[in-house]
C-alpha cells in the first residue's frame, strides 16, 4: 500500500461558473500543479484536513461545511460537497490498514487570468503523537499583533477562515522552537487568548471546559466541537468564553486540539509549568479516534 493516495478534482466551464466533474485518482509523486498556480504564487486558496482513522473519515461533514465558509469569505467558487465527499471516501478506503492517517483537501483559484479552479485531496498516514499525548506540550504565547475584535472591524483580514497563507503561523512555530518550547498560543494585543498556529485551546476548571469564542477572529473548532459535544455527554460543562493568560495559569488542566494531533495536553506555558490531565487527555482521544461521519 502507497504512503500516500492523492485524488485530484476535475472542472468544467459554464455559464454559472465552474462545474465540477468528479474525481480522478493520480500519481501522488509526480508533477501535478503548474507554477502558475495561485496556490503557489500567492497562497490564494483554502484547506481543510480530515482525520481518518482505519478508513473511518472523522468529521467530515463540518470539515467540508468549514470548506465552504472558508471558500466564500475568498470569493471562490463554492465547493461541491458531493464530489469532495466522494474523493475523501475513496482515500480513505486506500489507507483503510492504517490505524491514523488523514486526507487534506485544497481549492485553489487555479492558473492566474483564468477561470478554472484548482482542487486536489492528498490522503497521507498520520506521524506518531503518542509521546505528545503523554508528556504534553511546551508552548509560547505570542502576540497576534492585533486586537481581539479584528474580525469584526476588518473583515478583509480574512480572521477565521483557513487559507494557504501559513506563512506567519510556520514563522510562530519557528519563534516557538527558538524560545524553547514546542508549539504557540497567539494572544491578541489586548490580552485575550486566541488560538494556536494550526490548533484550538481548551482549557478545564473543574468540571467545565472553555475555548475561546469564535467571533475573535479564530477559526472555528471541528475537534474542539466533538470534544464538547463528548464533554457534555459525560456531565461536564462547556462554554465559550473571554480568556485571559490568568485563565491559562490558573486551569486545571489545558489542551491544544486539532483534527490529526488529537488532543494535546500542555505542561508549561511560557516556561511555569501547568497540570498534565493523564486521565481525561487519555478518554478524550479515545472518543475522537472513535468518531465516524
Amino acid at each position: 500500500m502507497s504512503a500516500s493516495v492523492l485524488a485530484i478534482l476535475d472542472f468544467a466551464a459554464s455559464p454559472e461558473g465552474p462545474r465540477t466533474l468528479g474525481h480522478r485518482l493520480a500519481d501522488p509523486d509526480a508533477p501535478q500543479l503548474t507554477v502558475a498556480d495561485l496556490a503557489a504564487t500567492r497562497g490564494d486558496g483554502v484547506f481543510e484536513t480530515i482525520s481518518i482513522g482505519r478508513g473511518r473519515l472523522q468529521a467530515l461533514e463540518p470539515h467540508l461545511a468549514r470548506f465552504a465558509r472558508s471558500a466564500a469569505m475568498l470569493d471562490l467558487p463554492a465547493p461541491d460537497p458531493g464530489a469532495w465527499r466522494d474523493a475523501c471516501t475513496a482515500i480513505a478506503a486506500r489507507l483503510a490498514e492504517l490505524p491514523e492517517a488523514f486526507v487534506k483537501i485544497v481549492l485553489t483559484r487555479g492558473i492566474e487570468g483564468g477561470d478554472i479552479p484548482t482542487g486536489w485531496a492528498l490522503g497521507q498516514a498520520s506521524p506518531d503523537f503518542s509521546a505528545v499525548h503523554r508528556d504534553g506540550l511546551a508552548v509560547a504565547l505570542l502576540d497576534r499583533g492585533l486586537p481581539h475584535d479584528v474580525a469584526a472591524t476588518s473583515p478583509w483580514l480574512l480572521a477565521g477562515a483557513k487559507t494557504l497563507s501559513y506563512a506567519v503561523n510556520r514563522a510562530a512555530v519557528r519563534e516557538a522552537a527558538r524560545r524553547g518550547a514546542d508549539d504557540a498560543l497567539f494572544v491578541s494585543t489586548d490580552g485575550v487568548l486566541l488560538e494556536g498556529p494550526v490548533s484550538n485551546l481548551v482549557i478545564r476548571r473543574g468540571r467545565r471546559l472553555s475555548t475561546p469564542r469564535v467571533d475573535l477572529g479564530i477559526l472555528a473548532g471541528t475537534t474542539q466541537a466533538d470534544i464538547f459535544r463528548w464533554a457534555e455527554r459525560e456531565g461536564y460543562e462547556t462554554e465559550q468564553a473571554i480568556l485571559r493568560q490568568a485563565d491559562l495559569a490558573e486551569a486545571d488542566a489545558a489542551w491544544l486540539v486539532s483534527s490529526v494531533r488529537h488532543a494535546a495536553p500542555l505542561r508549561a506555558v511560557d516556561g511555569a509549568a501547568i497540570p498534565v490531565d493523564a486521565e481525561l487527555t487519555a478518554r478524550i482521544n479515545a472518543a475522537l479516534r472513535a468518531r465516524v461521519d
